[in-house]
C-alpha cells in the first residue's frame, strides 16, 4: 500500500507541471479511494462469512449431540422392549419417560436443524456480497492502472477508458450492497 500512495504522489507531482494531465491524476486519486472503501468492504464481508460459517458449524454439532443423545434413550428402549424381565409398573413408566425425552430431542433437532440453515443463508448472502466487493476491487484496480498509463502516454483515451472500467467497478460493488 505504501508504495501505491508513493506512486500516486510521484503522478500527482507529475500532473503539477502538465496541468493536462491534472484530470488523470484527480481521477487516480479518487479511484484509489474507491479501492480502499471496496477492499474494506470485501475483508468485511469474508470476516463476517467466517464468523456465520463458524455458527453454522456450531449448530450442527449441537444437532449432532441432539441426535447421538436421542439414539442412545431409543437404544436403551429397543433393550428395555427385549428383557426378559417381568414389565413391571416402574418398567412401564421408565419406558414412556424415555419415549418422551425421545420426542423432546426430535423437537430440538428440528429447531437446531432449522436455526443452522438460517445461519447458512446468512453465510451464503455474505459470500456473495464479499464476491461482488471483491469482482469491483478488482476492476477499480484495473481503472486505476488504466488511468495511471495516461500520465505515461498523455493520451486521454486511457483516462476515458480508465473513468468507464472504474464506473463499472463502482457498480459492482454497489450492487453487493444492495443484495438481500
Amino acid at each position: 500500500m505504501k508504495e501505491e500512495v508513493h506512486e500516486l504522489q510521484e503522478h500527482a507531482e507529475q500532473g503539477q507541471h502538465d496541468s493536462a494531465l491534472a484530470p488523470a491524476s484527480l481521477t487516480m486519486a479518487i479511484l484509489a479511494v474507491l479501492v480502499a472503501a471496496a477492499s474494506l468492504l470485501g475483508h468485511r464481508a469474508h470476516t463476517e462469512e467466517l464468523l456465520l460459517q463458524t455458527q453454522a458449524t456450531d449448530k450442527w454439532a449441537y444437532y449432532q449431540a441432539k441426535n447421538i443423545r436421542r439414539h442412545n434413550y431409543e437404544l436403551f428402549l429397543d433393550l428395555l422392549s427385549t428383557s426378559s424381565a417381568p414389565v413391571t409398573e416402574r418398567a412401564a413408566e421408565v419406558k414412556r419417560k424415555y419415549q418422551r425425552e425421545i420426542e423432546r430431542y426430535d423437537e430440538d433437532k428440528k429447531e437446531i436443524k432449522n436455526q443452522a440453515e438460517e445461519v447458512e443463508k446468512e453465510r451464503d448472502l455474505q459470500r456473495r456480497k464479499a464476491d461482488r466487493f471483491d469482482l469491483g476491487e478488482g476492476f477499480l484496480e484495473v481503472a486505476l492502472v488504466i488511468t495511471s498509463i495516461t500520465l505515461l502516454t498523455r493520451r486521454r483515451v486511457f483516462w476515458y477508458l480508465g473513468i468507464v472500467i472504474g464506473l463499472a467497478g463502482v457498480a459492482v460493488t454497489l450492487s453487493g450492497l444492495r443484495l438481500h
